[in-house]
C-alpha cells in the first residue's frame, strides 16, 4: 500500500483508540460532528419530499436495489438451491484435498456469529415500535433479496483470495476490489477502493463491533449483578479475558468457538421465543394478518407505506450485513472446491438471521403487544430495544429476562471474536501480517474502554461506517457480476449431469 495511506490510516485508529480515553462528554461532542459530516456525504436522504415524509438513507438504497439486481440476474438463486446448499454445509461435497482454513459449515457459523448479535434483540424491537408490526414484512422480504447479495460476495471472495507466504489465507472484499477491478483495467480504482473499504471495516470494529456489544451487553447483565454497577470495568476485563483467550489464536479457534456457540445461543433464544409464541398461539392468525395488512396500509408510522418499508429494509440492512462485504472475509477460508459452492452456504446466513431468528423477535414483540403499550412509552422513545424485548419476555414468565441476558452476553460475545477477525483481517491488508497482533491487541483494549465509556455518537460513527462498507463492496459486485454468473453456469452444469456426485464417488 502507498505510504501516504498507511500514515492516514494509522494516524485514524491511534485518534480513535486515543479519544475514547478522553471524557465521555468530550467524545460525544466530536464524534457528534464528524457523524453529521459522515451523514451528509454518505448517508444523506434520497427520498424526495412529494413521496414521503420519512427519510431513505442513500446507504439503505443503494443496499436494497444492489441486492434486488442481483436477485433477478441470477434468476432468484436464493429459492433454486437452498437444497443443494444444504447439502453442502452437511459436509457431502467435502473432499480432503479441498483447500482452506476452515470447513464451510465452520465458515457459516464464524460469519453467522457476527450477524446474529444485538440488532436481532434490540433492533427489531426499535423498528416495530417505530414502523409498527407492517416492518415485519419488508424485513422478511430484505432478508430474502440480500441472500442474493451474500451469495455474490461470497463467491467472489473464494474465487480471489490469496495465501500469505504463512500458510494464511487474505480474502474478502479489500481483495476482490483491488485484483477484480484490475483485471478489468482499472488497478488504482480497485487499490484505493479496497484500502477505503479495509479503513472502514478497521474502525467499525472496534466500534460496532466491540465497543456497542460490550456495552449492550453490560446493561442487560448488570440488572441482575449489582456489583456491574459500581465496577463495570470488571465486566469489560472478563470479557476481554474470555474474547482474547479465542482471538490470539486465529481463525481456526474462532471458528471452532463459533461452530459451539452460535448453535446453542439461536436455539436458546428461539426456544424462549417459541414457548411465548406457543402460549399465545391463537393470536398468530389475527398478528400475522396484521403484519401483512400494516404492510401496506401502516397506522403507526409517518410515510405510509413508504416509511414502514423504510423501516423494515433498515432493520433487515443492519442485521444480516448483506452487501456490505464482512462476512465474505470469514467465507473466503473455507475449504471448498468450487467458489460457488461456499456462496451457496452463505445463503443461509440472511435465511438463519433475519428471516428466522429477526421473524421470532418480532412475532414475541406483536404477540405481547409492548411495542405500543402505553406504559413502555418511554422505552419506545428512548429507543431501547433490548429493554423492550426483555419486557416482552417478562410478560410471560417471570425469570425470561435472565434467559435473555445470557443470550444477550453470548450474542455480544460471537459477534466480537468474529469482528475481531474482519478487522485483524483489514488490518494487516494494510500494514502486514507482522502487526496483526497489534490490531487484537487494540482490540482487547477497547473490550474494557466499552465497559466504562457510554458515547453514543461514537456507536453511531461505527454503525455509519459498517453501512459505509457497502459503498466500495457493491461497485465489486456490480462490475464483476459477470464473472460470478460464468461460474454459477458452470457449476450448474456440474451439478446436474452428475459430476459432482461422480467425484464423490471416485474420492472414496
Amino acid at each position: 500500500m502507498p505510504f501516504i495511506w498507511r500514515t492516514v490510516f494509522f494516524l485514524m485508529v491511534f485518534f480513535y483508540t486515543t479519544s475514547a480515553f478522553s471524557a465521555e462528554s468530550a467524545i460525544d461532542a466530536f464524534f457528534g460532528e464528524v457523524n453529521g459530516g459522515l451523514a451528509s456525504v454518505l448517508i444523506f436522504d434520497v427520498m424526495p419530499s412529494y413521496i414521503s415524509d420519512t427519510s431513505m438513507p442513500f446507504i439503505v438504497a443503494w443496499l436494497i436495489v444492489g441486492a434486488v439486481y442481483l436477485t433477478v440476474r441470477f434468476g432468484f438463486i436464493n429459492v433454486r438451491l437452498m437444497g443443494h446448499a444444504f447439502q453442502v454445509i452437511r459436509g457431502k461435497y467435502q473432499q480432503p484435498q479441498d483447500r482452506g482454513e476452515v470447513s464451510p459449515f465452520q465458515a457459516l457459523t464464524t460469519a453467522l456469529s457476527a450477524t446474529v448479535g444485538l440488532g436481532n434483540i434490540a433492533g427489531v424491537a426499535i423498528a416495530i415500535s417505530i414502523g409498527g408490526p407492517g416492518a415485519t414484512f419488508w424485513m422478511i422480504v430484505a432478508g430474502f433479496f440480500g441472500m442474493t447479495a451474500k451469495f455474490t460476495e461470497v463467491t467472489l471472495a473464494q474465487m480471489y483470495r490469496e495465501y500469505r507466504p504463512d500458510g494464511r489465507i487474505m480474502g474478502g472484499a479489500m481483495v476482490y476490489l483491488s485484483r477484480g477491478l484490475a483485471e478489468k483495467g482499472w488497478p488504482k480504482t480497485g487499490a484505493n477502493l479496497a484500502v477505503l473499504f479495509a479503513i472502514l471495516c478497521v474502525l467499525a470494529s472496534l466500534g460496532g463491533g466491540n465497543a456497542f456489544q460490550v456495552s449492550q451487553a453490560l446493561s442487560a447483565v448488570s440488572q441482575h449483578v449489582s456489583i456491574l454497577e459500581s465496577m463495570p470495568w470488571l465486566f469489560g476485563v472478563l470479557m476481554a479475558i474470555a474474547v482474547g483467550l479465542v482471538i490470539i489464536g486465529g481463525i481456526r479457534r474462532i471458528a471452532h468457538t463459533a461452530e459451539a456457540i452460535v448453535p446453542a445461543m439461536v436455539l436458546l433464544y428461539l426456544a424462549a421465543c417459541l414457548w411465548i409464541i406457543i402460549t399465545h398461539l391463537p393470536a398468530i392468525p389475527a398478528a400475522i394478518v396484521m403484519i401483512v395488512h400494516e404492510a401496506f396500509a401502516p397506522i403507526a408510522v409517518a410515510g405510509g407505506m413508504v416509511g414502514v418499508l423504510v423501516q423494515g429494509f433498515k432493520r433487515a440492512a443492519f442485521s444480516s450485513e448483506a452487501g456490505i462485504g464482512s462476512a465474505a472475509i470469514a467465507h473466503s477460508t473455507a475449504a471448498v472446491k468450487y467458489p460457488v459452492r461456499q456462496g451457496l452456504v452463505a445463503l443461509y446466513e440472511p435465511f438463519i438471521d433475519t428471516i428466522i431468528i429477526c421473524t421470532m423477535t418480532a412475532l414475541v414483540i406483536i404477540l405481547t403487544g409492548v411495542y405500543n403499550a402505553p406504559e413502555y412509552a418511554g422505552l419506545v422513545a428512548s429507543n431501547q430495544g433490548a429493554a423492550l424485548t426483555s419486557v416482552a419476555f417478562g410478560s410471560v414468565v417471570s425469570w425470561f429476562p435472565i434467559l435473555l441476558s445470557v443470550s444477550v452476553v453470548l450474542f455480544a460475545y460471537s459477534t466480537m471474536i468474529s469482528w475481531s477477525y474482519y478487522g485483524e483481517r483489514c488490518w494487516t491488508y494494510v500494514f502486514g501480517e507482522s502487526f496483526s497482533m497489534l490490531y487484537r491487541l487494540i482490540f482487547l483494549s477497547f473490550i474494557i474502554i466499552g465497559s466504562v465509556v457510554s458515547a453514543g455518537n461514537i456507536l453511531e460513527f461505527s454503525d455509519l461506517l459498517l453501512l459505509s462498507m457497502a459503498f466500495p463492496n457493491f461497485i465489486a459486485l456490480y462490475v464483476l457480476q459477470d464473472k460470478v454468473a460464468d461460474a454459477l453456469r458452470e457449476y450448474l452444469h456440474k451439478l446436474r449431469n452428475g459430476e459432482m456426485d461422480q467425484e464423490i464417488l471416485k474420492n472414496k
